[in-house]
C-alpha cells in the first residue's frame, strides 16, 4: 500500500531541521516510536481526524501523541503531496502556547510561499 502523503521536515534557509533536532535531542526513543506511528497513521490515512489529528486553522493541523513525557504535539501543513512537520513540543496546558503557534504559522507561510 502506498502512502497518501510523503513526510518531510521543515528546513530553515541554513539547512537545519528543527523538528528532527527536537525529536532526537528532547524526546525519548519510546516517545519517538509512538510519534512515528502516529505520523505513519496520518501518512497512510489522510485526511484523518480526532483523536490523532486536530485542525488548528486553515492549512495547519496537529498530530496528537500521548508519550511518557506527556502530550506531544507536532504541528504540520500539507504542501502538495507532502506532510511538512513544522514544529514540535510537549504540551503542558490545554491551549497551544501562542509562541509555538506563531512559529508554526511563520514556517507554514514559508513552505507555502
Amino acid at each position: 500500500m502506498q502512502p497518501i502523503l510523503s513526510v518531510r521536515f521543515y528546513r530553515t534557509t541554513s539547512g537545519k531541521e528543527p523538528v528532527r533536532d527536537w525529536l532526537i535531542e528532547q524526546v525519548s526513543l519510546g516517545a519517538r516510536k509512538a510519534i512515528g506511528a502516529d505520523i505513519k497513521t496520518v501518512q497512510f490515512g489522510w485526511p484523518i481526524g480526532m483523536p490523532v489529528v486536530r485542525k488548528i486553522e486553515p492549512g495547519l493541523w496537529e498530530v496528537r501523541s500521548n508519550i511518557p513525557e506527556g502530550i506531544s504535539r507536532l504541528l504540520f501543513t500539507v504542501s502538495g503531496s507532502d506532510l511538512v512537520l513544522l514544529h514540535g513540543f510537549i504540551k503542558k496546558t490545554q491551549a497551544i502556547p501562542k509562541a509555538d503557534l506563531a512559529l508554526a504559522e511563520t514556517r507554514m507561510k514559508e513552505v507555502n510561499a
